[in-house]
């Protein structure tokens, strides 16, 4: 059994999702494993992680209308506004999704389904530099 582990950066231009699965698929192939299980963490609490449909970008358009229907940035409704209207709305979309996520690798690839792809789901307004951790643990 061997570990690897590494970080992806993402940066977003404010809210919405952000594909990176190219990123994490070719830290996979260059690492030398074929087989395992890999975990992801988002090292922020007002971002999330997500496994979304890739082949129809309506559908990230839909989820990120959705949550902003679902979870306003109206500082009346929260203490926490020190950052901003959309600071404590973020942390809010942030626990409602995942901050971490474990796939399954075989034969050097991710086992996602056909149009699954990774997302990084920005809930700030302002452009951001998000960093994942990764750690590939198999053979």
């Amino acid at each position: 059994m061997q570990q690897k582990s590494s970080t992806v950066e993402v940066l977003t231009k404010g809210r919405g999702l952000y594909e990176f699965t190219p990123d994490v698929a070719n830290w996979i192939a260059s690492s030398g494993l074929t087989e395992g299980i890999l975990t992801l963490l988002i090292q922020h609490t007002s971002a999330s992680l997500v496994i979304q449909e890739n082949a129809d970008p309506d559908v990230q358009l839909d989820l990120d209308t959705y949550f902003t229907r679902t979870v306003p940035d109206d500082p009346r409704q929260y203490r926490h506004i020190a950052e901003g209207a959309d600071d404590m709305p973020a942390h809010i979309r942030s626990a409602l999704t995942d901050t971490s996520l474990s796939i399954p690798v075989l034969g050097g690839r991710m086992r996602l389904g056909t149009w699954q792809g990774i997302y990084l789901f920005e809930h700030r307004t302002s452009p951001h530099q998000r960093k994942i951790a990764l750690h590939l643990m198999g053979e």
